[in-house]
């Protein structure tokens, strides 16, 4: 398919938007020492999709391509991705928008296909007239990196890659296995995910961070409710399932670091060796955990933020990342975590029983003295 121009006009006042939300919006939040101003703009593309970005940080620009479930508002208020975001903020401009058809931009689209997923990276690059950028792709964000990367190789200085993939799940092993899996995943979307029930959500959310507190869990599931609808989910599972870029990898000529949990849930270790083998003069770093999307207390958290800030040449952040845990607070959530571990609970209780028992008992034999 031959690439689809983009338009990169601004928001008009005729432009959609989402229900009761200005065009322009401005969201301010407390992040560990760093205060963050967001402000949220729109561009068309060349089918008539609006799409929201926003900017935040200053210093040389880093591009994040979209990926499934981005709200540019929650993604700030949450604990699941702002800790990454103001990581990146501390030394870098960063830019970031939410596909078409998810978070803030356009919910309704005719068109809604992986060319398409470029176009729309196209489009927010033209509206912020950037000439040369890093670009980080996350996840499904990797592949339609990669194809923007091959397709404007002038413009991306370096290419950064986390927990990415260059095929889709129907072009792994066992294609009789990835088909059935799919299968369960759109019916899981189907029966659930428009609903106020978590649990249909939470199946998604323990793959994608299976280590997660129960409050990063709940928030996770919130966020996916708000960030698109079921049809939508469902359209994106289906258009990430059949992506294949893997024939691109060798004409990816920019600097490039690839980032991969080694026991990542959703994609496999040897998916970002792949990549890391087939792009020339690649550098790959092995981060530690399970968890797909990188959490605040992860330790792979600053190992992921050191090895990125190493690669661009700048310095390591010293102390508590922007938007981590404090001692304190970390400590807090450990015992949240206890307390809302039933088994834990039984424990507690029994013991309390036990307690209760030995002291009557006592008190018994002082009695009879």
């Amino acid at each position: 398919m031959p690439p689809i121009a983009s338009s990169s006009r601004a928001a008009s006042k005729r432009d959609w938007r989402p229900a009761g939300n200005d065009a322009r919006m401005n969201f301010c939040r407390e992040g560990e020492g760093l205060r963050v101003h967001q402000e949220i703009q729109y561009c068309t593309t060349s089918d008539d999709v609006r799409l929201a970005y926003s900017v935040i940080g200053k210093g040389t620009p880093i591009v994040r391509a979209s990926h499934w479930l981005s709200h540019l508002e929650y993604d700030l208020k949450y604990p699941v991705y702002r800790h990454l975001i103001l990581g990146l903020a501390h030394r870098h401009s960063v830019i970031r928008y939410d596909g078409r058809g998810i978070g803030l931009s356009q919910r309704q689209v005719t068109e809604f296909s992986f060319e398409r997923w470029i176009s729309d990276l196209e489009c927010v690059v033209d509206a912020l007239s950037l000439k040369r950028f890093v670009l980080f792709g996350m996840s499904q964000g990797a592949p339609i990196s990669i194809q923007y990367a091959v397709r404007h190789p002038e413009r991306v200085t370096h290419l950064i890659i986390c927990g990415g993939f260059a095929r889709g799940f129907l072009h792994w092993d066992d294609v009789d296995h990835q088909k059935q899996s799919l299968e369960l995943s759109r019916a899981l979307i189907r029966q659930g995910w428009g609903s106020d029930k978590e649990a249909y959500r939470q199946w998604f959310t323990s793959h994608l961070i299976p280590e997660a507190t129960a409050d990063q869990s709940r928030c996770f599931n919130q966020a996916e409710h708000a960030s698109a609808t079921p049809e939508m989910a469902e359209k994106f599972l289906d258009v990430v399932a059949d992506i294949d870029v893997v024939g691109l990898l060798p004409n990816v000529k920019m600097p490039t670091l690839i980032l991969h949990c080694r026991n990542d849930a959703l994609i496999p270790f040897s998916l970002g060796q792949e990549l890391a083998s087939r792009i020339s003069g690649a550098k790959f770093v092995p981060l530690e955990g399970r968890n797909h999307i990188i959490l605040a207390n992860d330790p792979a958290h600053r190992s992921f933020l050191n090895a990125v800030f190493s690669f661009l040449g700048d310095p390591p952040i010293k102390g508590v990342l922007p938007g981590g845990e404090k001692f304190k607070d970390r400590l807090e959530n450990i015992v949240k975590g206890l307390e809302q571990n039933w088994f834990i609970k039984l424990i507690a209780i029994l013991a309390a029983i036990a307690g209760v028992l030995l002291f009557a008992e006592e008190v018994w034999r002082i009695l009879r003295r």
